[in-house]
């Protein structure tokens, strides 16, 4: 299945009009660059007059007597001052009359014509216009503030060629842009491969672009833009400020409601502070988070008062620490240890 292209149709009071459809058989074909090539040639080549021709010899006046007698003069003979050798002689292989038309087959013009509309259309290059002048006489000026407001130009001029595609019956739109610079006005019969290709812009009017496309076996659709949106309702907030500014209360949570109703606080942490302060009134502890804060800080001052004590006697019973001693004092002490029980044993 083909693509199809929406386009929004300009209208010349600047306000959004519809939508049409474009058939993408027509607007989203093939580009066939060498295709479109061999069209354009062939058209130009039609478009030649063919009416160049040249005089031969026996086309040019006089000539007729011979210059110089046959023999005897020692020169080249001659039969005429006309032939080609001679200054005002005829011309030899000369152009002639001829017609310099190509066959070309309607499906390869069809085809051109498909491609060449495709690639404005894929370039956002072309635009649908509802009218160009509002009314029944002819103007200029709307006219071309209409085309400038199409392609997007910024300036009082248009600075690139633009091809405008009018119904045959629209001769408003024609004597209106027909003297504007760099604007080619042609009715949709005579759209071609090489206009399109030759302007940047192609802007259809929107009886003309139904006319073309029935021409070619199809339907234009039109598509007609949703309506606006409602606007939004007034914010929660918004209203809730307007309710305090005129001396309403604001309206409250359901959850929160519906605690009023049955006459309980509407809050539950002020119920807690509450709760609290009535049980330190009485003399009772307020909670167990207090307690066991309570417990944990007398701990701590016990802990403090035993750690001196218990360091002191740590410091009794603690044996001494044996130091120790290098490979040399080992020696000497087992030296001397030796030498002592050798006493022993000679007393």
């Amino acid at each position: 299945m083909s693509e199809v292209t929406t386009v929004s149709v300009v209208t010349p009071s600047g306000k959004g009009g519809a939508d049409v459809e474009l058939p993408g058989e027509i607007f989203a074909a093939k580009v066939n660059i060498p295709l479109m090539h061999q069209v354009v040639v062939a058209q130009e080549a039609a478009a030649r007059q063919g009416t160049h021709a040249t005089k031969t010899r026996g086309d040019v006046r006089g000539g007729g007597k011979k210059p110089y007698r046959q023999k005897g003069t020692g020169r080249a003979r001659q039969g005429s001052l006309r032939a080609p050798q001679y200054a005002g002689g005829g011309i030899v292989h000369g152009p002639v009359p001829r017609s310099y038309a190509q066959r070309t087959p309607k499906k390869m013009k069809a085809a051109a014509l498909h491609g060449a509309l495709s690639d404005r259309t894929s370039h956002g290059r072309l635009v649908v216009v509802s009218a160009f002048v509002e009314g029944n006489e002819p103007s200029t000026k709307e006219a071309l503030t209409v085309l400038r407001t199409a392609v997007g130009a910024t300036g009082a001029r248009l600075n690139r060629p633009v091809l405008v595609v009018v119904n045959a019956d629209d001769t408003i739109t024609q004597k209106s842009l027909r003297n504007i610079p760099r604007v080619k006005v042609l009715t949709s019969g005579q759209l071609n491969t090489y206009d399109v290709l030759a302007c940047d812009h192609v802007v259809f009017t929107q009886a003309a672009l139904a006319e073309f496309v029935a021409r070619t076996g199809g339907e234009l659709v039109t598509v007609d833009k949703p309506e606006a949106k409602p606007a939004r309702a007034t914010k929660p907030k918004a209203a809730a400020e307007d309710a305090e500014g005129a001396g309403e209360p604001a309206a409250m949570p359901a959850k929160a409601k519906a605690a009023a109703e049955d006459g309980e606080e509407p809050d539950a942490k002020p119920a807690r502070a509450a709760k609290a302060k009535a049980a330190a009134e009485d003399g009772e502890e307020p909670g167990a988070k207090p307690a066991k804060a309570t417990a944990s800080r007398a701990r701590k001052p016990a802990a403090a008062a035993t750690e001196p004590a218990d360091d002191a006697d740590s410091d009794e019973a603690r044996p001494a620490v044996k130091q120790r001693s290098s490979g040399t004092a080992r020696k000497t002490a087992s030296s001397g240890s030796g030498a002592a029980q050798k006493e022993e044993d000679d007393e």
